[in-house]
């Protein structure tokens, strides 16, 4: 989501990193540092063409918003995207169960089981545990894992 730049000289290697960053849209922070100190010349100078000044952490969490992504993140894992998603996840327990398993018990197709599964991992309510097994998160593993 983001680039900080804590030192960076003139023809700093930071200073490209930062570029590709605002061609992929990123927002880019930079660290000031003492005007007389060669290496942070192009930490300073991003400042000037409009990079975030990051004072403390603070900075970065205010300009990004986190917990707007957080929020967002919790209400797109509460809802199934859709009726196979649902049947997924109503058959998934702690407990791993095989990929033939959960076909067995959902009636659903392999390759729609298969693309809802990883859909599913994507929003962090299955988690592959090796083998082609497959388990639900539980509420308190999602929590912790937004809180680290």
């Amino acid at each position: 989501m983001a680039t900080v730049v804590v030192e960076a000289g003139q023809t700093s290697g930071a200073l490209i990193t930062a570029q590709f960053a605002v061609e992929q849209g990123r927002e880019v922070f930079a660290v000031p540092g003492n005007i007389l100190v060669p290496q942070s010349k192009g930490s300073n100078r991003l400042i000037m063409e409009g990079a975030h000044p990051m004072l403390s952490v603070l900075d970065l969490l205010e300009v990004l918003d986190l917990r707007r992504v957080t929020e967002q993140r919790g209400v797109q894992k509460n809802l199934p995207g859709n009726e196979t998603e649902e049947k997924l996840l109503s058959v998934l327990t702690q407990e791993p169960m095989h990929m033939d398993d959960i076909r067995n018990q959902t009636g659903l197709p392999i390759e729609s089981a298969s693309a809802s599964l990883v859909m599913l991992e994507l929003k962090g309510l299955v988690r592959q545990v090796g083998g082609m097994n497959y388990v639900a998160v539980r509420e308190e593993q999602t929590e912790h894992k937004v809180k680290a």
